[in-house]
């Protein structure tokens, strides 16, 4: 059996094609990632932590520690088929989301590659081709009708628009791209639970007459009656994300029926988990995309190989590498709206990142 020998880790910086806004004051002017590398005695894997603080608290610094410090002693002898030990190791400790779902990830890779298989192979039903969209902060009107042209240009249908900061400028927005585009470009919108329950219904109304699809998130979280009494409204369909970080939070919003779609993100759950979520929302008859937490290229392809699945109906958050001035490799390519699963594997771009930062 195959086992875990080494574990080690490398902090890499990317610069964007301008800043990511959204919420209250939430800004991304680059990305820093935790690079994790899984070794058994043949194979390797890499996956990406992203380092979120605003949304989970942890740094560079934090989840190179809970790695190197803690994770890599008691997972280094572990038999790479024992999920369940490994899923124990994990759950030890709470929180940490992006160094566990990173972790999760690498295992899961590498045990693939252990019985000669790709990640992709895991999943039973694959779909030939992914939905995508792509997410445009908050700013100038100009400048997000701008940049909406770019990866239009780039072949992206979807954009998920980040409101909330001033209904009468997000209507603008939605009219501005409405007006510039053909028919084909369609928007949804993730308020990052800024909308006031008092004028929600009458906000969510607004937007849907304006074109918007679904909306991410419009309520704070804390407020579970408010967000389910305004699912059952009806007025446009809700997504669930930081609502539903983990199993628990899942099963939790599902007993209050509070979304009707469900977006998970890998760059949290790792593989194993957000293949149980998606089962779990499936089972419910929730709706299901996959999201970004502002990855890379290596961060996107294993967040496209869940959206491979396909119980994923909605558009996935997959074009982010189209924001990266400097990834080490080109975004994947998008024709009309859609992204290929074929030959959707991460051991290119592993091949590349291990050469140059952990050789």
């Amino acid at each position: 059996m195959a086992k875990i020998v080494d574990i080690s880790t490398h902090l890499n910086r990317l610069e964007l094609n301008g800043a990511l806004r959204w919420g209250k004051s939430g800004k991304l002017n680059g990305l820093e990632q935790i690079l994790i590398k899984i070794q058994s005695k043949q194979n390797f894997s890499i996956s990406e932590a992203p380092v979120r603080t605003s949304i989970y608290g942890e740094t560079a610094e934090s989840i190179e520690a809970i790695v190197n410090n803690y994770y890599k002693a008691k997972l280094i002898g572990l038999d790479l088929e024992n999920s369940f030990e490994i899923r124990g190791v994990l759950n030890s400790i709470p929180y940490n989301f992006s160094a566990k779902g990173a972790i999760d990830m690498a295992v899961a890779e590498l045990r693939a590659k252990e019985n000669n298989k790709e990640l992709i192979d895991l999943i039973n039903d694959k779909q030939s081709k992914i939905k995508v969209s792509y997410i445009l902060g908050i700013g100038e009107i100009s400048s997000m009708v701008a940049e909406a042209k770019r990866v239009y240009d780039k072949g992206v249908r979807v954009l998920k628009i980040k409101i909330g900061r001033n209904t009468s400028s997000d209507l603008q927005l939605i009219s501005n791209l409405k007006s510039s585009f053909p028919k084909d470009l369609s928007l949804y919108a993730d308020a990052n639970q800024l909308l006031e329950p008092m004028h929600a219904a009458k906000t969510l109304e607004a937007l849907a007459n304006a074109g918007i699809k679904y909306i991410e998130e419009p309520l704070k979280v804390e407020l579970i009656k408010e967000r389910a009494a305004l699912k059952k409204e009806n007025i446009m369909p809700i997504i669930a994300d930081d609502s539903c970080f983990t199993i628990a939070d899942l099963e939790r919003e599902l007993s209050f029926d509070s979304f009707d779609i469900l977006n998970i993100k890998p760059a949290r759950t790792g593989f194993d988990l957000s293949m149980q979520m998606l089962s779990e929302a499936n089972a419910a008859q929730k709706g299901i995309m996959i999201g970004s937490q502002a990855g890379s290229a290596l961060g996107t392809i294993h967040s496209a190989i869940v959206a491979a699945d396909s119980r994923v109906a909605y558009p996935s958050e997959l074009s982010f590498p189209l924001k990266i001035k400097n990834d080490i490799v080109p975004a994947e390519r998008f024709e009309s709206g859609y992204l290929s699963t074929k030959n959707l594997t991460a051991d290119k771009i592993a091949a590349k990142l291990n050469d140059k930062y952990f050789s």
